[in-house]
């Protein structure tokens, strides 16, 4: 297959940035890279020709932000803005019910470890997390045979029956963020200078994706040890936040241990990669530490969408990372086998 120079484009960053020490997250427009993507053939990941200049300007923006800070902004990605707001407040709509209506679905009787976690029960780094939420993972049905024969974290999800709205507005927001989700996979791999198709062919094609609808309550003013969600840096592979606006709630850590508020951009997601590019890029990509402590008075809703790698790929560094930069040690692991090690560690 052909695949046309890419010629990536230098970014100069400020001194805070190059050092660690950022003040706040970078906006990246990804409008030409959505459009040059969305242009290629749906059986060829490769252009026949050099992408234009302005994509290439956006992989390495998105390359400079991966290396210095691990978060960005991501502006000008096609999702509709309509169905950003409508996860968020099927969420909403979800958390007002009654607690015996949100435990039907409660992750604690599901061996699989999907349905609705209630308040304090998911756990970081030995303590409760002040949220609720509703995990969902890819879908499995139950007659598949990785199903039948007891594949771990392989199933149907929990669907709750009200609102009824949830499901379809969910597998719809699913559906989209997976393109997304490989369109800035593509931008990652054309910033290191890698074919564009680098994190496809069985790497993150079939994607173990992962969605959490979580509600926030304000924290007591009084409380000042609690945290909506304790320090921890993601153990995947990429991660789309979608939060309510007007309320800063996300804190991002930088180099000289300060926490860094992520407040709401109108239309836009938070972009944070995880344990898994780390490992993928040799140590080049670092994943960031954060937080949520809200403390606002309002009750805050939030849907990270987790892009992950494909269930059963071994996860080691690249091979022309490696020959560039010599070998870090990193590696590898069975992406299945470390997600159930974390997810076991939170609710096992």
């Amino acid at each position: 297959m052909h695949r046309g120079k890419l010629g990536i484009l230098p970014v100069v960053a400020n001194q805070d940035v190059l050092a660690g020490t950022f003040q706040e997250l970078p906006k990246i427009d990804i409008s030409p890279l959505v459009e040059f993507c969305s242009s290629l053939s749906l059986n060829a990941a490769s252009p026949e020709s050099s992408p234009p200049s302005d994509v290439r300007r956006v992989a390495s923006e998105i390359d400079a932000a991966c290396r210095e800070v691990g978060f960005f902004y991501l502006t000008g990605h096609g999702v509709p803005q309509q169905l950003m707001d409508s996860v968020r407040e099927a969420g909403r709509e979800f958390f007002a019910l009654p607690e015996e209506n949100k435990n039907e679905i409660a992750l604690s009787k599901s061996p699989i470890f999907r349905g609705y976690q209630r308040l304090g029960e998911n756990i970081t780094q030995g303590r409760h997390d002040m949220h609720e939420a509703i995990d969902l993972y890819r879908e499995h049905p139950a007659d598949h045979p990785d199903v039948l024969s007891g594949k771990p974290l392989h199933g149907p999800n929990p669907w709750p029956s009200r609102p009824e709205r949830f499901k379809p507005v969910v597998q719809e927001y699913v559906t989209t963020m997976k393109g997304l989700g490989r369109t800035v996979l593509r931008g990652m791999a054309m910033g290191l200078h890698l074919p564009l198709d680098t994190f496809e062919h069985g790497r993150a094609d079939d994607p173990f994706w992962v969605i959490r609808v979580i509600g926030y309550p304000p924290l007591a003013s009084s409380d000042t040890e609690s945290l909506s969600c304790g320090e921890h840096t993601d153990y995947g592979l990429l991660t789309f936040v979608n939060q309510d606006p007007g309320i800063t709630a996300l804190q991002v850590k930088n180099k000289a241990g300060e926490w860094v508020d992520a407040p709401p951009v109108p239309g836009s997601f938070v972009v944070n990669i995880g344990d898994m590019l780390k490992l993928w890029t040799n140590g080049l990509y670092q994943p960031t530490p954060h937080r949520v402590v809200n403390r606002s008075r309002t009750f805050r809703v939030s849907v990270p969408f987790f892009y992950e790698p494909n269930f059963d790929v071994r996860v080691e560094p690249l091979n022309a990372l490696v020959k560039t930069m010599g070998p870090t040690g990193l590696g590898p692991v069975v992406y299945g086998d470390h997600l159930c090690k974390k997810v076991f560690n939170n609710f096992g």
